[in-house]
């Protein structure tokens, strides 16, 4: 969902999203929360972080509160590493209604948080 906001806020950001124990496909909940915003998700499929460990960037920033631990250490240039963290939703139980909002609940929080660092740190410069 990060991913999809960044590139939202300015199509000519690179922009990649990857995962320390990605699952097989993005999760339909995510695709579908992130519709209602109007972002398409459906294209995007999850990718192992191994394969971007020795490239540059200007930021690594783990999103998964579980993720900055378990977060393999990146060889390539990197400006900056943060943590922006948010709760998982894909680990939410409940009514499928409740599990779409604890989805809509991160997407949101996600947006705000991203624009928030986009703002600061990416447009200014």
């Amino acid at each position: 969902m990060a991913e999809g906001f960044l590139k939202s806020f300015d199509p000519n950001l690179e922009v990649y999203s990857a995962g320390t124990d990605p699952s097989n496909k993005v999760h339909p909940k995510a695709i579908q929360v992130m519709k209602e915003v109007g972002i398409d998700l459906s294209q995007n499929y999850p990718k192992m972080v191994d394969r971007f460990l020795t490239e540059p960037f200007d930021y690594v920033i783990t999103v998964c509160d579980n993720a900055k631990e378990s977060c393999p250490v990146f060889i390539g240039k990197v400006g900056k590493q943060l943590h922006i963290g948010f709760e998982d939703p894909a680990e939410a139980a409940g009514t499928d209604e409740e599990i779409l909002a604890a989805f809509r609940k991160v997407r949101d929080e996600i947006k705000k948080d991203f624009y928030k660092f986009y703002l600061k740190d990416i447009k200014k410069s």
